[in-house]
């Protein structure tokens, strides 16, 4: 076996002469030590600090002993069900089963069960019954209260409770595992470490709960959408380490789910600590005859140059788990890692991105933030962006002029999303022109989402004029530089608040822009965002107030169709969709309507496939000719040469 990776088997633990681990890892994933995966992380952090561990990955649920092979843990098992939520990673919005796992050897599909930190969790406690499990990753992250699950459509409970564990560890983890493996270490009981930041833990004691708030108790919430989402909305209020307060969930037989406040963000020489840890940087070598680990390709040549996000999209879970506060490495700890990548035999001179949640964010958005944290209930850039906003693009300009100028690198993309309102906001255009000139490969990815400003205020976006302003500047400037690039815009269905006359907004937003958008995302309700909650409740958490939500398969068949209006197969949808919005106005001939009435589309098809009936006769008729003629040809050559 290749010297470097952590233990994966019995062998590996014998050849290392370990007697017994201090933590065995149970992960959903393939063993990947790469950076961008988080159980790399936590065990080579672990492994700094002097502690042994040993990977269990993927293990087969319905067998015991396939958690076993190790035996007990001094201190504890830890638990993560991957890089993905499972439930996510399974299963598309419409529920149907995906036909690849990026994150499993060969990409093949079901190699970790549903809801895999609660399945995991109990597998290790009908073996080790006192053993301490400590659970963490997104998934438990973001079910560590009471939650709206999409795929059973219920509110199921904390995870804490349904999987066994002892402790939840929410967000990245790094400064809780620590904590908490220095605690088991000097010999505190696990029901006694009651006191690390960036941890959720159960109790039976609520007299020896301080300092918190009680949230409506898990059978208020169950019974009644408008307590879940007051519930939801505290919670959601109460993300930051500088203001967050610890919070209460009570469930039935007076059992207490508690969540201290967050940890503290990372400093950047802690961040830098992290990722110069000696990471092997691609998937186990055992891997290699099943396929690889397909996730790698996104990630090899890529660089984490941030962590965080001030941009509170309402659909999205990160406010929740890495949190609004921008935490960003160092350019010396960038360029060492890209110095790496120009030693792989694989590396081809393109660094396929520097960025992270949003890549032109390195820096907190004010001054302000560094003292006294976020604000817990205005955004920084939404609706407008905040008279305290710093916007400066120096320092990431920086960085990627030094990337582009290592040895041996062709070329430095940006992948990750960038924030256009952000963008615009900086009155210096250098970072514009270097974007357009440098670090676009003939498209740039960006996500208004949406046009409807209605849709635009639930998702938490800025308006619709500030998108087309950014797609002014951005041909203005390659006009200027004298290249062809063009934007691809992501956009979203059927997200909370969004009718069919919305959905018809969209379609002539992108009739008038001559947009044919190839992908479009239906809203998916994954945990712990405020348009699941929306979703859920028919509630907007911000004001209380009711927002429309489709449930109905078909409805958002109709919303999806209309955005790509254009394909063939979408017409009967298309058409019912404007039939039932009352928009027949957009049906027939005109500069301005979406699709044309039936009989003509017909009509037109039917003449298509005669034309090309035709041509092909016309063709085979004058290849058929040419053969003749051909071998006349030879024939009267073979005569004058008998003669």
């Amino acid at each position: 076996m290749e010297q470097g990776f952590l233990p994966i088997c019995k062998e590996d633990m014998e050849q290392r002469n370990i007697a017994q681990f201090d933590f065995v890892y149970i992960i959903g994933d393939a063993y990947v030590d790469h950076p961008s995966f988080g159980h790399a992380i936590i065990s080579r952090l672990l492994e700094a600090h002097g502690y042994t561990i040993g990977i269990i990955s993927q293990p087969d649920w319905r067998q015991k002993d396939s958690i076993t092979v190790y035996g007990e843990p001094r201190l504890a098992f830890l638990v993560s069900s991957g890089n993905m939520d499972s439930m996510v990673n399974h299963y598309s919005v419409s529920k149907h089963l995906r036909e690849k796992d990026s994150f499993t050897p060969g990409g093949v599909m079901g190699k970790r069960p549903d809801y895999a930190t609660v399945v995991y969790g109990n597998l290790i406690r009908r073996t080790y019954k006192k053993t301490p499990i400590l659970i963490g990753g997104v998934e438990a992250s973001l079910r560590r209260f009471a939650h709206y699950d999409y795929w059973s459509n219920k509110v199921k409970r904390s995870v804490l409770l349904d999987s066994g564990a002892d402790i939840l560890m929410y967000g990245m983890g790094e400064r809780s595992i620590i904590e908490l493996a220095e605690a088991l270490d000097s010999g505190i009981q696990v029901e006694d470490i009651t006191f690390v930041a960036g941890t959720v833990y159960k109790t039976r004691k609520k007299e020896e709960i301080y300092d918190a708030m009680f949230l409506p108790d898990y059978s208020s919430i169950k019974g009644n959408k408008e307590s879940y989402a007051k519930s939801f909305y505290v919670q959601y209020c109460n993300t930051d380490p500088f203001r967050g307060k610890r919070l209460v969930e009570e469930y039935p037989n007076q059992i207490y789910v508690v969540q201290n406040p967050p940890a503290k963000p990372l400093t950047q020489d802690e961040m830098d600590d992290i990722y110069d840890l000696p990471y092997m940087r691609t998937y186990h070598p055992s891997y290699e005859v099943l396929g690889g680990v397909p996730a790698i390709s996104e990630v090899k040549f890529s660089l984490v140059s941030n962590r965080g996000c001030f941009g509170g999209c309402s659909f999205c879970a990160l406010t929740f788990h890495q949190g609004r506060m921008i935490q960003s490495r160092s350019h010396d700890s960038i360029i060492r890692e890209a110095r790496l990548f120009t030693k792989d035999k694989e590396f081809k001179g393109y660094i396929h991105d520097v960025g992270g949640p949003t890549a032109n964010f390195r820096f907190p958005a004010c001054e302000k933030q560094l003292q006294k944290g976020v604000c817990s209930n205005q955004q920084c850039l939404f609706p407008e962006p905040c008279k305290n906003l710093k916007v400066n693009h120096t320092d990431y300009l920086t960085l990627l002029q030094k990337l582009r100028s290592l040895p041996k690198v062709k070329k430095v993309f940006i992948r990750s999303g960038i924030r256009f309102d952000y963008l615009l906001a900086d009155q210096d255009h250098t970072f514009l022109k270097e974007l357009c000139e440098y670090h676009v490969s003939g498209q740039l990815k960006v996500a208004p989402e949406h046009i409807s400003d209605k849709v635009l205020r639930y998702m938490g976006k800025p308006k619709v004029a500030v998108y087309n302003q950014f797609v002014n500047e951005y041909q203005k400037m390659n006009k200027k530089l004298g290249k062809e690039q063009y934007l691809v815009p992501y956009l979203m269905s059927s997200h909370p608040g969004s009718t069919l006359q919305e959905a018809i907004e969209l379609a002539e937003f992108l009739r008038d822009s001559g947009c044919n958008p190839q992908q479009v995302q239906d809203f998916y309700p994954t945990p712990s965002t405020i348009s699941t909650c929306m979703y859920y409740t028919g509630l907007d958490p911000r004001t209380m107030k009711p927002v429309y939500v489709t449930h109905n398969p078909h409805e958002k068949a109709m919303q999806r169709a209309l955005i790509q209006y254009r394909n063939p197969k979408n017409y009967d949808l298309v058409k019912e969709a404007l039939i039932k919005a009352e928009r027949t106005d957009l049906i027939g001939f005109g500069p301005k309507c979406l699709i044309k009435p039936r009989k003509i589309v017909e009509q037109n098809y039917n003449r298509q496939r005669e034309y090309k009936t035709t041509s092909k006769k016309e063709t085979s008729y004058k290849q058929s000719n040419k053969t003749l003629h051909k071998k006349k040809t030879i024939r009267n050559i073979h005569k004058k040469k008998t003669k």
